[in-house]
């Protein structure tokens, strides 16, 4: 007689308990509905008008007199764009648009770096008062006239240096690299890298560095927008047409088509008048573009810079 083991005797499996779904409270739902509302409202502001500027830029210089332009082209037309890039200066401008936001953001990363990096140190003797020092410079300058004095005392009059160097250093971009330092960089790391021999510029080349990739990349991008942008200081300081950085020569462009330079009758006046008008969209079109192109390479790590020193620990 065969004795019954628990191995024959199948047990019956139970069901999983179905998994309920949390729902959200009626008055978050609420907030998310609205927040999602302002956010395609806003979204609506800034790319209604640039979705307007692409399309002027292709259409004809007498619809967008007209105003029979929406948001498509019409009459499409690259004569804008021709007068644009085939104008000399504008290619001048450009190479030295792109010599000044290339060397300028090296040189202020560099520099943001080698002074962020000590005052973020506890170590560090006298970094309070540099970095009030520092902030002090944010609320008080020395004006226009000194500062003008001083670049000519330096050599840097009508000099590609006059708009690297003044402006070198964002005291801003000081704080948020200090910041980073501080909270992001483990001090385990420095008391191990100072165990293994490694002096400070080595730990800070093969440590702090490769570590602050987003960091750089947010300095990075201020930098070449606030160089790519610059329009006063070369106005002042720049007499030579030569070293005009693209805006400069945007603006005598634009000058120069609005007054009617060379028009000899009302006809053509009125042309170039009509010129003008879809011009200045083909030249901001064409003054974006770098930094349009730029961006999505680094927005990976733009939106994870844009949080530095958010959260500590």
């Amino acid at each position: 007689m065969s004795t019954l083991t628990t191995s024959d005797v199948s047990t019956p499996r139970r069901k999983p308990a179905a998994v309920k779904k949390v729902r959200e409270p009626f008055r978050d739902r609420v907030f998310l509905v609205v927040v999602t509302i302002m956010l395609a409202v806003l979204l609506a502001l800034v790319l209604l008008p640039l979705i307007y500027i692409v399309a002027s830029s292709f259409s004809s210089a007498s619809a967008v007199s007209a105003g029979r332009v929406t948001f498509w082209p019409v009459e499409f037309s690259l004569r804008a764009y021709e007068e644009a890039l085939t104008n000399p200066q504008l290619l001048r401008g450009y190479y030295n648009s792109l010599i000044y936001a290339t060397a300028g953001t090296l040189i202020s990363v560099t520099l943001t770096v080698a002074i962020a990096y000590p005052l973020s140190r506890k170590t560090f003797f006298g970094r309070n008062v540099l970095m009030t020092g520092l902030i002090f410079t944010m609320l008080f300058s020395g004006g226009v006239i000194p500062t003008y004095l001083v670049i000519q005392d330096l050599g840097m009059l009508n000099t590609r240096w006059a708009l690297l160097i003044p402006n070198a250093i964002g005291v801003w971009q000081v704080i948020i690299a200090r910041t980073f330092f501080a909270n992001s960089i483990p001090d385990d790391l420095y008391e191990a890298a100072m165990i293994d021999g490694a002096s400070e510029l080595r730990y800070l080349w093969s440590v702090v560095l490769p570590l602050s990739k987003p960091l750089l990349a947010v300095l990075a991008l201020m930098y070449a927008i606030f160089q790519w942008n610059t329009y006063f200081d070369a106005l002042i300081y720049l007499k030579d047409p030569d070293l005009y950085p693209l805006q400069i020569v945007l603006r005598n462009m634009l000058i120069l088509n609005q007054r009617g330079v060379g028009a000899t009758d009302a006809a053509q006046l009125l042309e170039q008048q009509q010129l003008a008008n879809v011009l200045k969209y083909a030249l901001i079109v064409v003054s974006s573009l770098p930094v349009l192109l730029i961006y999505p390479f680094i927005a990976r790590h733009f939106t994870k810079g844009v949080m530095v020193g958010a959260v500590k620990g």
